[in-house]
């Protein structure tokens, strides 16, 4: 039979004396939060009001002329140019090596997907302007549209 938990007389048990620590640690941080330098006490939150849905019914959102796009020039995006896509057994992947052939949903002359961060913005061809492909597009998504695709 073990007594663990039973402290000879005049010996401090380590748990309540961790516990006491905490609990003095805690009480000193209260008080030092409630004085402010002066020696007076506040509760922190003078000032401070509760807010209510109707408080913000008269606020309105700026024009959109008024919108500074500045400080997203800078942001990178990733743009990438879709020939086509297919779906495939893992099993049929893992027998693909070079010279094998892979055919794509797309017709050959159909116009490529041009995506940025995965959303579909245009439509374009494949060009070659000095010994580089590049793709010319020729139809932008409208803002509008992009939004009705995303419902």
């Amino acid at each position: 039979m073990s007594n663990d938990n039973v402290t000879n007389p005049g010996e401090i048990d380590p748990d309540e004396a961790i516990a006491d620590a905490w609990a003095a640690a805690l009480e000193e941080q209260k008080e030092s939060e409630q004085r402010e330098p002066g020696g007076e006490t506040h509760s922190g939150m003078e000032g401070i009001r509760r807010m209510s849905p109707e408080d913000f019914s008269g606020t309105r959102p700026e024009p959109a002329s008024d919108i500074n796009l500045n400080m997203v020039l800078d942001v990178p995006v990733t743009i990438a140019m879709e020939i086509g896509r297919t779906r495939i057994p893992i099993r049929n992947l893992l027998q693909l090596n070079q010279g094998s052939v892979v055919e794509l949903d797309r017709l050959a002359g159909e116009p490529l997907d041009v995506l940025v961060n995965g959303t579909l913005i245009a439509h374009g061809e494949v060009v070659v302007v000095n010994e580089k492909f590049g793709i010319r597009l020729t139809d932008v998504i409208s803002p509008s549209e992009r939004v009705r695709k995303l419902r």
